[in-house]
């Protein structure tokens, strides 16, 4: 799998909140633009889990005609069924996707035995390259380095998105996986210098979608191992990267797009706009960045 930086896409609506296919063809001509290594849809920042299965199709084939052959499109599944992650793994594949990322199954919390399963069945069934996605705070489960390992084994999975920000465990994910075909990237804007300079792949970020360029430099600067260009991107937009996070995600990243008058839209209940207090201070480090 292509190391990199890869932009966790918005998905922008119109103001009745339908979806904006313009506004999305747009924001991928960006990134086309930016070199980004590749597109992430459908992920939480893409608000998967508020869309019709019909927009889902939608937003891929959209993606994948703007920035197939250009860069690398993976969009994630977002599913805590088997039957239904393997539905959307064949559609997806058939839209002409480069790899499927699959979160670990939400709300149901399945013991390691059962994830493991998950991820085997839908990898000996999937057309195209798996990459795993582990994320606690959404799932309720922390895959353990361990689990990955074992997973890593299959030659149909890739690599993983471990939004788990400890050292330690990110450390042994990389160590476990070291002499497997299986690329580790960090899911945080926070941790993507860091990771990559101690051995990672790459970042799924949320800044991508404000700062594309950027990212791309950043994570090319530290995987070419010019640490000092690296790091200076990566003070220069710390605070960016953490305002990103503000509240829930993708609440700022919209509110920045539409700061600088680019497609976003508001979001889909139960989701909110980022409070008044939030989005001033994201302003101002709009400003102090030159972005607004």
């Amino acid at each position: 799998m292509k190391k990199g930086a890869y932009t966790l896409l918005i998905t922008p609506y119109k103001n009745d909140l339908s979806l904006d296919q313009d506004g999305l063809k747009l924001l991928v001509q960006k990134q086309v633009e930016a070199g980004i290594h590749g597109m992430a849809p459908l992920g939480v920042t893409g608000e998967n889990t508020l869309l019709t299965d019909e927009e889902v199709n939608t937003v891929i084939k959209i993606v994948v005609k703007e920035a197939k052959g250009k860069i690398k499109v993976v969009p994630d599944i977002c599913v805590m069924s088997l039957w239904k992650g393997i539905e959307r793994v064949k559609e997806f594949a058939d839209l002409g996707v480069d790899y499927i990322c699959v979160f670990a199954p939400y709300f149901v919390i399945p013991k390691p035995d059962g994830l493991i399963k998950f991820y085997e069945k839908l990898a000996d069934i999937s057309p195209v390259p798996i990459m795993l996605h582990n994320a606690q705070a959404r799932t309720g489960i922390d895959m353990a380095p361990e689990t990955s390992a074992i997973l890593a084994k299959h030659p149909n999975i890739v690599g993983t998105k471990d939004g788990n920000k400890k050292l330690d465990h990110l450390a042994k994910l990389l160590h476990l996986t070291k002499n497997d075909d299986f690329e580790v990237f960090t899911g945080k804007d926070t941790t993507a210098f860091p990771f990559v300079s101690f051995g990672g792949s790459g970042s799924f970020t949320v800044a991508g979608n404000i700062i594309p360029k950027t990212m791309k430099n950043m994570l090319d600067f530290a995987l070419g191992g010019n640490n000092v260009e690296a790091i200076k991107l990566h003070d220069e937009n710390y605070e960016l990267f953490e305002a990103l996070r503000y509240e829930t995600n993708p609440m700022a990243a919209k509110k920045a797009l539409n700061l600088m008058n680019l497609p976003a839209g508001s979001l889909r209940l139960p989701l909110t706009e980022l409070s008044d207090a939030k989005t001033d201070k994201l302003r101002k480090i709009m400003l102090k960045r030159g972005l607004i």
